[in-house]
C-alpha cells in the first residue's frame, strides 16, 4: 500500500467514529427525552415513513333534519343531514338544567341556541322538523329554530301512538 492509501483509510475511519459519536450523543439525548431506551437505527423512522395529516374537509350542508324530542322530563335537538348523518346534538341536561327545569319551554330555547351554534359551521339552512313527545318545549323550540333563520320546508309530528296496544290493567276494587 502506498502512503497515500493508507492516509485515505485513516481519513475514512475518522469520519466514521465522528458518525458514530453523533449517533451516540443522539441517542443519549432521545434517551434523556422520553426517559427510555433509545431507539437503535434500524428502529428509527425515516422521513418517507411520517404520515402527514390529512386536512379535514368540511362540508356544506345546506339542507338538513332537526330532531326534536321532547318528553315529561327532557328535551333533545338533533341536527342531521337529509341521509341522516348527525351533525350537532343539544339536550337540557347537555346544558346544566337539572329536575324539572330539563323539560320546561325556556330550557328548549336554549338547546336550539346552543345546537345552531354548533351546526353553523355547515351552512344549514333548509331543513325539516320532525316533533317526537308530548313535553312542555316542543312548540318552544320550534319557535326557537325559527329565531334562529332556518328555513322550516317541513314540520312533522312523529309521536309514537299505540294503534290499540297493550291490555289494560284491571279495574281496582275498593
Amino acid at each position: 500500500m502506498t502512503e497515500e492509501s493508507i492516509k485515505k483509510k485513516e481519513k475514512t475511519e475518522k469520519e466514521t467514529d465522528k458518525k458514530s459519536e453523533v449517533v451516540d450523543v443522539a441517542e443519549k439525548e432521545e434517551k434523556a427525552m422520553t426517559g427510555g431506551e433509545a431507539k437503535t437505527e434500524g428502529d428509527r423512522e425515516k422521513p418517507a415513513d411520517v404520515k402527514k395529516k390529512k386536512k379535514k374537509i368540511r362540508r356544506q350542508v345546506l339542507k338538513g333534519q332537526a330532531h326534536i324530542q321532547c318528553t315529561y322530563n327532557n328535551t333533545l335537538l338533533t341536527f342531521s343531514d337529509m341521509s341522516g348523518k348527525v351533525l350537532a346534538w343539544a339536550s337540557a341536561g347537555s346544558l346544566g338544567f337539572k329536575g324539572a327545569k330539563k323539560a320546561t319551554p325556556y330550557a328548549a330555547t336554549q338547546i336550539v341556541n346552543s345546537a345552531t351554534e354548533k351546526v353553523a359551521k355547515y351552512g344549514l339552512r333548509e331543513i325539516e322538523v320532525f316533533v317526537k313527545g308530548v313535553g312542555s318545549g316542543r312548540e318552544a323550540s320550534i319557535r326557537g329554530l325559527v329565531n334562529n333563520d332556518f328555513e322550516i320546508m317541513l314540520i312533522k309530528d312523529i309521536t309514537p301512538i299505540p294503534h290499540n296496544g297493550c291490555r289494560p290493567r284491571k279495574p281496582r276494587r275498593v
